[in-house]
């Protein structure tokens, strides 16, 4: 990643709880995701996690699962990039 580093680890530490989820298959991804990415995630990545995370668990699924794209205010390029990076895991 070429951007500035999330320096707030309380905050990283919060997401990773948030992405706590109902279905089992979410929870799967998202720590992947984070054993992964976490240290490296930017404040621009931060802020689109924390979008996605705003999805109700099913919505959310049918992103990871790449079932549908990012649309309307979702399909800025953080999200998209994020997106990515949480269907490679």
């Amino acid at each position: 990643m070429d951007t500035p580093h999330q320096s707030d680890p309380l905050r990283r530490a919060r997401l990773r709880w948030r992405a706590r989820r109902g279905l089992l298959e979410n929870d799967l991804i998202f720590e992947r995701f984070f054993s992964r990415y976490e240290h490296d995630l930017s404040d621009a990545d931060v802020g689109a996690l924390t979008r996605l995370l705003e999805l109700s668990d099913n919505d959310l699924m049918d992103l990871l699962l790449a079932r549908k794209e990012p649309e309307g205010d979702l399909a800025d390029a953080d999200v998209v990039r994020v997106l990515e990076m949480l269907r490679t895991v």
